[in-house]
């Protein structure tokens, strides 16, 4: 892509990203390889390999990357996150989770250690320098926080550092009691680019315009965005002390009254950290101006459920849907060229546009 972007560093003087980027089909492609492959991406949790010898057959972004992979657990219990397409002709490998011994292409017979080293095929005993290390299935960085799993296809950066950025706010959260909650889980599908989503996500100034019963139960005054290096964190703070986290006496908001934790990791995920639990958010594009946001729910503590920040997650979720697609259609205007930011309340958004300009210019 010969286009470039420039996002001034300075929000003081800053534009946001031009129009184009949210309309121009080239750049839509463009971020699959420029942004997509060099970051890291939601799996799920380690449940989808509960036992030894597991697998579990995926699609990554289904609809927009198509990355077929397999999560594997050998009898040894080591986690590996593995491309699904057998070395020999490009076959699908796995079609179903199960239980097996080894992983066996259904093709030609080719045989793999649950940890995706080749073992066996046959018809090649007169095949020279046989096997070789890319005869193995390829094998993708995998990262787990608590009992959640991420993969990084071709990372520009280490998922590590997100994860301790997190773990300094909500570190004392007993992460492996959480427990996923099908039916407060859904999709949502939203006609607009992926990016407007996120852009929307990353700053509560819209909160007092947009969610006026959530904006009730938030101190907006005392609203605040932290912005790390892949991520950044906003905090509601509330005056309704009895729908806050019990936070311990070492805790660096200890004595703050702490409704929730929003944060956001470039590209496309959102952990929205409740006292009840946490709420996963996954933006998954599927076309230029069409996106799925996976919502997932992981509950710690039910009877806190619908109190407090996190009531109506739903409505809350419908208003953000509107005005993003409202957002949409203004942007495709042939007379909106780009806003700015404001200093105060933009900052998350400033800091995605900085991150995805950097991206696609490298």
């Amino acid at each position: 892509m010969s286009k470039k972007f420039y996002v001034d560093p300075d929000i003081t003087k800053s534009e946001t990203l031009p129009a184009s980027f949210y309309k121009d089909p080239d750049v839509f492609e463009a971020t699959k390889d420029s942004i997509f492959l060099k970051s890291w991406q939601w799996i799920g949790d380690e449940d989808l390999v509960k036992q030894p010898q597991s697998v579990y057959p995926f699609v990554l972004l289904d609809g927009f990357l198509n990355e077929p992979l397999i999560l594997t657990k050998n009898k040894e219990e080591d986690i590996s996150c593995l491309l699904n397409v057998c070395t020999h002709r490009g076959n699908l490998v796995v079609s179903h989770p199960g239980k097996p011994k080894q992983l066996i292409c259904s093709y030609h017979g080719r045989k793999f250690k649950l940890n995706g080293k080749f073992e066996f095929m046959p018809e090649f005993e007169e095949t020279k320098k046989f096997p070789r290390p890319c005869d193995d299935l390829h094998r993708f960085p995998l990262k787990e926080w608590g009992p959640f799993l991420f993969v990084g296809l071709s990372p520009a950066f280490d998922f590590q550092i997100v994860i301790d950025k997190m773990n300094e706010r909500v570190g004392f959260l007993p992460l492996k009691d959480f427990h996923y909650n099908a039916s407060m889980s859904q999709d949502y599908l939203v006609h607009a680019n992926w990016a407007l989503y996120c852009d929307n996500y990353l700053e509560g100034f819209h909160v007092p315009f947009v969610h006026p019963e959530l904006n009730s139960v938030l101190d907006y005054g005392s609203y605040k965005t932290e912005v790390y290096d892949y991520c950044n964190l906003q905090i509601g703070y509330t005056d309704e002390a009895t729908e806050v986290f019990d936070l311990p006496k070492d805790h660096i908001d200890y004595g703050k009254n702490v409704g929730a934790y929003y944060y956001w990791v470039f590209p496309n995920m959102m952990f929205n950290f409740y006292p009840w639990g946490l709420s996963v958010n996954i933006v998954k594009p599927i076309g230029i101006n069409r996106t799925k946001v996976s919502f997932l729910s992981y509950v710690l503590d039910p009877a806190k459920l619908n109190q407090g920040a996190s009531q109506d997650i739903d409505k809350v979720q419908r208003e953000d849907e509107l005005v993003v697609e409202n957002v949409q259609k203004g942007v495709t205007s042939s007379f909106y060229k780009a806003g700015r930011f404001s200093p105060t309340r933009e900052q998350g958004v400033h800091h995605f546009h900085t991150l995805l300009s950097k991206f696609l210019n490298a």
